[in-house]
């Protein structure tokens, strides 16, 4: 839950939910929404995988979902599995075999699609898998792949089929007494998901894995999947994310974070305040918030900082972070430290002299974490 008692219009009430274990990542209730990613390497390629998941987990991946299409993809989870560093997610369609390998390869968790998975005879052979083995489930609904008879009774997809779908595949897993899942209800318009995910949030308890499925490339998957997740988010609902994007995974990591971070939800990393510049520009902003961005990714303390390019708000907005510049005449500009002025540095050394204060200041924050523990 997101509170300030000083101003409530930030206050964010995130919907009860009941909590799962997703390995050692708990799900729902009060624990910190997770951010997951998926890789995209073939699963048989077991080197190419367990890079793609460390580098996604050094991005701040909570959980990685890894599709598992075939035999041989099963018995290269099991190796991938024991070098992930993070829970793995067994991505499973059509096969209902491939959950149950998955699951006795040490998946954490099994994603299963009402739509293709098979009658309930089979669903119950993984549920029983799922039992054996530790492992939970998320039931995940999608608009483009629902139930014959639910596409014959709504005529098309809508949030009324989705959320049918996914209650009828709890009431399997309840009558299982099988109850460590959580449940997603995507689509790739934003309507549709947002008005799905809305109606499950009101029919289940269940803890709710939030994406807008296939939401396209870098800007326009992230712009997308930020006004779809970022309006469910600020209602409360969600307790897992996916960005899907048509990128590098560790790009879906970076924008989950940021939709969090930018509704403090989650924090982790340097949160950049910057102007887009213009002719007052003391400096060049554009090509110093790049540098400074490659320059403090390895910096996993929350903390702030501002860059403005000039003096019409570059003082208002340091006072609200931890290190601060704004650019000024003469070819240097004000330091800003804990929201106060501080001293002044030139253009030529200030990334260098920022670099070094921020990482000054994730020490200073650390420590203190440390001593309060």
């Amino acid at each position: 839950m997101s509170l300030n008692h000083v101003r409530p219009w930030r206050n964010i009430y995130r919907r009860k939910s009941r909590q799962i274990m997703v390995g050692n990542v708990p799900v729902g209730g009060d624990a910190p929404i997770a951010v997951q990613t998926m890789t995209n390497t073939l699963t048989t390629d077991v080197a190419g995988t367990i890079a793609q998941v460390q580098a996604a987990a050094e991005a701040g991946a909570d959980i990685v979902r890894i599709s598992v299409p075939d035999e041989a993809s099963s018995k290269a989870l099991k190796e991938i599995v024991r070098e992930s560093p993070v829970p793995i997610v067994a991505d499973i369609h059509f096969h209902y075999r491939r959950g149950i390998e998955a699951a006795e390869a040490g998946a954490a968790c099994l994603r299963i699609n009402p739509g293709n998975i098979g009658d309930e005879k089979r669903v119950k052979e993984v549920i029983k898998a799922a039992q054996d083995h530790n492992c939970s489930i998320r039931i995940g609904v999608n608009a483009g792949s629902l139930e014959k008879h639910l596409l014959e009774k709504y005529g098309e997809p809508c949030p009324e089929a989705m959320v049918e779908s996914g209650l009828e595949h709890i009431r399997i897993l309840q009558d299982n007494d099988f109850h460590e899942f959580k449940i997603s209800v995507k689509a790739s318009d934003v309507f549709l998901s947002a008005a799905a995910y809305q109606g499950i949030a009101e029919a289940t308890d269940a803890p709710i894995h939030l994406g807008i499925t296939e939401a396209g490339g870098l800007v326009s998957g992230t712009i997308k999947s930020a006004i779809g997740l970022g309006n469910l988010l600020w209602m409360g609902i969600g307790d897992t994310i996916r960005v899907s994007l048509s990128a590098d995974p560790v790009e879906e990591v970076k924008v989950g974070f940021e939709i969090l971070k930018s509704l403090g939800l989650r924090h982790r990393g340097v949160n950049i305040i910057s102007c887009p510049s213009c002719a007052r520009q003391g400096f060049d902003v554009i090509k110093t918030v790049e540098a400074l961005e490659q320059r403090l990714e390895h910096i996993k303390t929350p903390m702030s900082l501002s860059i403005i390019g000039c003096v019409v708000n570059g003082p208002g907005e340091a006072l609200m972070t931890d290190v601060g510049f704004t650019g000024g005449g003469a070819g240097s500009g004000m330091v800003y430290l804990a929201g106060k002025a501080s001293h002044k540095m030139s253009n030529e050394q200030m990334i260098d002299h920022i670099v070094g204060e921020v990482e000054k200041k994730a020490a200073e924050l650390d420590s203190a974490a440390e001593a309060a523990e």
